[in-house]
């Protein structure tokens, strides 16, 4: 056998990452910004007491909340996914490169069964890219406010059909359907199928 296919040949289906799990890095994330617990409640326009039951896993945020929280926090998306205990590391089999394999990044199960996968191998600055997972009838959002943030987004459908829905239109997308769009464009990611998951990858550009 090649060197490394053993190795690639394990398993990718990880369980997502536990509530309590992703609240306590939130915290860490927030403490490490230096903003208190309220402030950011009145920069997502929610309760103290709504913010502390995110964080102790409480309460499972949805896809726009969640980012809501890192940008209020001024944090990336993609550092939600990399406790400080791990570092990325290079593969000694290809030098130079930064390697993570499928099954070293658990998802994030977000509200309405929602996940978020990783797909960048380490951070990298100024881009973040991912995949995103809704289950028949899901939405980005479980309060009906259209999400705005900063960036830049492409997004490709690899499976199913998701629709796009801006303050003024309403956009379907089938399987290899692409989209681009400023992420401050308010905006809500939704799958309208009864029956079929969807599937998308996206790329978020700072500007």
């Amino acid at each position: 056998m090649t060197p490394g296919v053993e190795a690639m040949e394990s398993r990718t289906d990880l369980e997502a990452i536990s509530n309590e799990r992703l609240g306590q890095r939130l915290r860490e994330l927030r403490t490490r910004s230096g903003k208190s617990l309220r402030a950011v409640a009145r920069e997502l326009g929610i309760s103290a007491s709504a913010v502390s039951q995110i964080e102790r896993g409480a309460m499972r945020p949805s896809v726009s909340r969640l980012i809501a929280y890192v940008s209020a926090i001024g944090a990336p998306l993609a550092a939600v996914f990399d406790p400080e205990e791990e570092q990325p590391h290079d593969d000694p089999a290809v030098p130079g490169f930064a390697i993570r394999r499928a099954w070293e990044v658990a998802p994030i199960e977000l509200s309405g069964g929602v996940t978020f996968r990783r797909l960048s191998p380490v951070p990298a600055p100024d881009v973040e890219f991912f995949e995103s997972t809704y289950p028949p009838n899901a939405i980005s959002t479980a309060h009906g406010q259209f999400l705005k943030h900063e960036g830049y987004e492409v997004g490709t459908v690899t499976q199913g059909e998701l629709t796009i829905e801006f303050e003024s239109e309403v956009v379907a997308l089938a399987k290899g359907d692409s989209i681009t769009f400023p992420c401050s464009r308010p905006h809500i990611i939704g799958n309208r199928s009864e029956t079929e998951t969807a599937v998308a990858t996206w790329l978020i550009v700072h500007r």
